[in-house]
């Protein structure tokens, strides 16, 4: 694989970073099966398209980009704790919602941004090559993120959303208000993604309504990819694991494809993201079963396992 590509992979794989941090949130921290980023990360690239194309700062147009995505995260978790509509239909219900309002955002299928300007071309200086340029800028953005993040669950509010997760009902019982920061966290969550959405279509010169299909099987991949090369009960090494799948997946992906002796097209991208979820899924099984035949591992007795 050439360094060009590589590089892009590294790009890809940065934003997605993004997109794990903010899977993790609700997977992991609030223990909400959110499928609304399938519609957030699109809904951020909408809005900071559309925003610059109409002649705002990109800055600014990312930073309404991250404000829709929390919006939508809010509504989710608004539709489930206000309306007690079940946690997965409530962002199945937003997620459908997102794809027309995504298309009112655009006003058609696609915005280009090939010649206007994006927060990589503002950052610009000296004669550093983009595919260089564009790498660093997103990995100091994902650092700054991931440090954010982790100060942030380092706090009582951080620790009282990690305990609404864990066990609610203790949570209650310690005066926690777990609706109120079940919203929250999903709208962190969903304003992760769309930030990511947003440097997207910046990275790509331009926005398409259907950018956001898949969209949480790759922040799941990455998720559990970074759970099974760097397994840790610490938070601030479990948001590392989470970004370090990310780019992991996208190597996966960009040396899948590049491999010209596999025969691999790029319409076999999916099938190589659903092969790629199985094989993590299965590695910690496959750990528990090597450790269960390590000789120093004791043995259960047939009868005790059935009184079991």
């Amino acid at each position: 694989m050439s360094l060009i590509a590589s590089l892009g992979a590294l790009e890809i794989g940065l934003i997605f970073g993004l997109v794990a941090l903010g899977v993790y949130l609700s997977f992991r921290i609030i223990n909400f099966p959110d499928l609304t980023v399938d519609g957030s990360f699109p809904l951020g690239g909408a809005v900071a398209a559309a925003l610059i194309v109409a002649g705002w700062n990109p800055f600014a147009a990312t930073a309404a980009a991250v404000v829709a995505g929390a919006l939508a995260g809010w509504l989710t978790a608004w539709l489930n704790v206000r309306l007690r509509i079940m946690q997965l239909l409530a962002s199945i219900l937003v997620m459908i919602a997102l794809y027309s309002v995504n298309l009112r955002i655009m006003g058609k299928p696609n915005v280009a941004l090939i010649d206007d300007a994006t927060v990589f071309s503002l950052l610009q200086f000296g004669d550093l090559p983009e595919h260089w340029l564009k790498p660093l800028v997103l990995l100091a953005v994902v650092v700054v993120a991931k440090v954010l993040i982790d100060l942030f669950f380092a706090s009582e509010t951080g620790l009282a959303m990690r305990a609404t997760g864990g066990n609610p009902r203790m949570a209650r019982a310690q005066g926690i208000s777990t609706d109120r920061l079940t919203i929250a966290g999903l709208a962190l969550s969903n304003g992760l993604v769309a930030l990511a959405g947003a440097l997207f279509v910046q990275s790509q010169g331009g926005a398409d309504i259907s950018m956001g299909i898949g969209t949480i099987v790759v922040g799941l991949a990455a998720v559990i990819i970074g759970e099974t090369i760097l397994p840790a009960r610490s938070l601030v090494v479990t948001t590392l694991a989470c970004v370090l799948g990310a780019v992991l997946y996208r190597f996966f992906i960009a040396l899948a494809l590049n491999s010209d002796f596999i025969g691999l097209q790029a319409q076999d991208l999916n099938l190589v993201t659903a092969v790629l979820v199985a094989l993590a899924l299965l590695v910690p099984a496959s750990r528990r079963k090597l450790a269960g035949l390590r000789p120093g591992a004791r043995a259960i007795p047939f009868a005790v396992k059935e009184a079991r």
